[in-house]
């Protein structure tokens, strides 16, 4: 789908917190908020597909006012309060949004109205047909609706132009299309078919994050996530089809977070995280909710918070303990072994690294899950490597970084890269500037193919340390180079 021509009028001043609407959610996680608002909307039969990222939104102030549905649901579950108590500004200071002089002068197809009969679950009611035809581009999450709309609207507008497989036919914009002929038939319930091209949507992105890095992918995957709740939300006759449906679209809110978590938005990457877990316990799923704990693991690590990486590290091995996978009992061990890491526990970090290795010397499975495909000799070296570096030991770090880098299947092109640029850093600060200047030349040769934030702020790491020996061999023509044109894929 084109993006959308209506001029966006976002607010010049920042969003600003809508702590009125945070103290009522009291000691609640967001996602257990947002259960609890799913529950209340089936009370009063409405249908939101609220989740943690829209409590954030609300939290932060970007939902300036809820669409028709959830404000029927917050008054229900808040009696005898208004919307402005809330912490929401009136609907008619953001109807307008600002760049409308009167509701006349708004295009037809560019309105939204709440029913005034025979409401629906969606919970307003478009002039135009939605789909297609809907004047905002579904597959940008920041796009015009975000001011004062939820994309709860959207994902229910193009549900209501052909049913399920309309959904299931947006997972196209990463070429995740279903059989042509089933798109065109319009479908009330959601069957195998459909529960499929969600299994290979997820597929789909592993295999492009693979070979080209997450920052090209990470908006356009946002569609496809959507799609995948608006299936659950059509419902299915057969329980076997809905677990799949409901794993599905767990592995690919994770598959999005790790795009947002690999190009650096890493609250994006939390919000999609909990939306696992949250699905995962739901439906019991204890190899989806370990996977999303595995991932919350090494986000922590990331982002600074070593204490919670090895609480969610610790907390997933007990998840996957009974699932008989020995490869995933060794990665989920590394993610505890990256936590010690960063809090400078040498011993805990060790005894984690002894574990991991053991357990990855017993083999594979065939309980190892499909997401691990990632997951060999390569990947174990490379998580040894960062441990190394997160200690300081640097001549360790860049010995498994090497071996990281040789063993790597070349179908991944985007780890190559990152255990390439982990190895230039670790041997620029272990004192080696010229290999280090070599390895950073091997980077960005890959950059050509490969787009990641995160490699990209490693290299420019290894720049700054490099910078006082721009006289040794090759170290000022990887500097001038990498000080270069952005390269993009």
């Amino acid at each position: 789908m084109a993006s959308s021509t209506v001029t966006s009028s976002q607010p010049s001043r920042p969003p600003r917190p809508n702590l009125a609407f945070r103290q009522l959610r009291g000691r609640r996680s967001p996602a257990e908020f947002a259960a609890a608002v799913r529950r209340a909307a089936r009370e009063i039969g409405e249908r939101v597909s609220c989740d943690a990222r829209y409590i954030g939104r609300v939290e932060a102030g970007e939902i300036r006012c809820p669409n028709y549905a959830y404000e029927r649901v917050f008054l229900h579950m808040f009696p005898g309060r208004t919307l402005t108590d809330l912490g929401f500004a009136p609907r008619s200071s953001v109807r307008g949004r600002g760049a409308r002089a009167a509701a006349d002068t708004t295009p037809a197809h560019d309105r939204i109205r709440p029913h005034t009969t025979g409401e629906t679950g969606a919970g307003f009611e478009p002039y135009d047909p939605p789909y297609p035809q809907y004047p905002y581009d579904l597959s940008d999450p920041y796009g015009p609706h975000t001011d004062y709309e939820e994309s709860d609207v959207l994902r229910r507008a193009f549900m209501t132009g052909g049913g399920a497989t309309v959904a299931a036919a947006s997972l196209a914009p990463i070429g995740l299309a279903l059989d042509a002929r089933a798109a065109q038939r319009p479908v009330r319930r959601v069957g195998a078919s459909e529960a499929s091209a969600l299994e290979d949507a997820v597929r789909r992105i592993r295999l492009l994050d693979d070979r080209h890095g997450a920052d090209g992918l990470y908006r356009r995957a946002a569609a496809p996530l959507r799609a995948a709740y608006a299936l659950l939300d059509a419902g299915t006759t057969r329980q076997a089809t809905a677990d799949r449906l409901h794993s599905g679209a767990g592995e690919l809110a994770i598959s999005v977070g790790w795009l947002a978590h690999d190009s650096g938005r890493f609250d994006d990457a939390r919000s999609h995280y909990a939306e696992a877990l949250a699905t995962a316990r739901m439906t019991g799923d204890d190899a989806l909710e370990a996977h999303a704990f595995c991932n919350t693991a090494f986000l922590a690590r990331d982002a600074g918070r070593p204490r919670e990486a090895v609480r969610a590290a610790q907390a997933a091995q007990r998840i996957a303990r009974p699932l008989g996978s020995s490869r995933l009992m060794s990665l989920l061990a590394l993610r505890e072994a990256g936590g010690w890491a960063g809090l400078a526990d040498r011993a805990g970090c060790e005894q984690a690294l002894t574990r991991a290795q053991a357990l990855f010397a017993r083999g594979p499975a065939d309980a190892d899950p499909e997401w691990m495909s990632f997951y060999g000799e390569a990947e174990l070296e490379g998580l040894e490597a960062q441990c190394w570096s997160a200690l300081g030991d640097w001549q360790r770090a860049a010995r498994h970084a090497g071996r990281a880098a040789r063993l790597q299947d070349p179908h991944f092109t985007r780890n190559i890269a990152l255990y390439t640029a982990e190895l230039a850093d670790d041997l620029a600060r272990g004192g080696h500037p010229d290999e280090a200047a070599a390895a950073g030349m091997r980077v960005l040769d890959l950059l050509d193919q490969v787009q990641s934030s995160r490699v990209q702020t490693m290299l420019a790491g290894t720049a700054r340390v490099l910078l006082p020996h721009r006289r040794a061999a090759g170290v000022s023509e990887f500097l001038d180079r990498h000080a270069g044109p952005a390269r993009t894929a």
